[in-house]
């Protein structure tokens, strides 16, 4: 399959990209190869093949999800460049006019 211009264009307005001038030229030059990989990929016979649904054998152990302390909040709170009794003190982050725009 031959990639023309307007396929890129149309791919990089679907993916909100812009490719100009030599990144254009190189982008449809990968894409022609990815095409190709793919095309090469169908001649393959696998009939017999099969489908891959995991790709390892290993079995996820997943563990007990268990409460448990390990620093306190004095310990949180040594190190912080500053605090308010027993929370960090951050700059403002949001001005209430930005919030409700």
């Amino acid at each position: 399959m031959k990639i023309s211009e307007e396929i890129v264009d149309h791919i990089a307005h679907l993916a909100r990209l812009e490719f100009e001038g030599e990144s254009k030229k190189a982008i449809l030059a990968d894409m022609e190869r990815i095409i190709g990989f793919m095309d090469k990929l169908q001649e393959m016979d696998t009939e017999n093949v099969e489908p891959l649904i995991f790709m390892s054998e290993e079995v996820n152990r997943l563990r007990e999800d268990e409460s448990k302390v390990t620093i306190s909040q004095e310990e949180a709170l040594k190190n912080a460049p500053r605090k308010d009794s027993d929370y960090f003190r951050i700059p403002k982050v949001l001005d209430k006019k930005q919030v409700f725009e």
